[in-house]
């Protein structure tokens, strides 16, 4: 890996970092609405609103990933290209959440720890599966 993209990777972090700190906002604010709100009951409350809140965390996610970390990546701005990047980023979001949570297990069942601190572990873990998934994949480097 040359100089250059050591220093992209770099500059890109604390911006993916910002945006995935937004969409957890999003995330959580979105859960608080529709299980407040929205919803009365428990299907409704513990299994649609997270369902709900993390398909919102994701759009807000891409969103900021498309627009501002890999924008300069993006060169074709067709709403059909947007959408396949969507979808991709969809599907490894999901994968992202499969990993946390065998994060979370993992860590929890060898430490003991409080599921929250084993959490904030496991998303450092997807993190950086997330990250390398739009650097790699999604947001790839097209070859001149």
């Amino acid at each position: 890996m040359n100089k250059a993209r050591i220093k992209s990777i770099i500059l890109r972090i604390p911006k993916f970092i910002g945006g995935n700190l937004l969409g957890t906002l999003v995330d959580t604010l979105v859960l608080w609405v529709f299980s407040h709100f929205v919803f009365n009951h428990y299907f409704g409350k513990v299994i649609v609103s997270p369902i709900i809140s993390f398909e919102t965390a994701v759009i807000v996610n891409f969103a900021v990933s498309y627009y501002m970390i890999w924008k300069d990546r993006i060169t074709d701005n067709s709403s059909s290209s947007f959408l396949k990047r969507l979808g991709v980023y969809n599907v490894s979001c999901i994968g992202g959440f499969i990993i946390k949570m065998g994060a979370l297990l993992l860590i929890q069942g060898i430490t003991k720890w409080d599921v929250v601190v084993c959490n904030l572990l496991a998303l450092c873990v997807s993190g950086g599966f997330n990250f390398l998934m739009n650097e790699l994949v999604i947001f790839r480097k097209k070859k001149g």
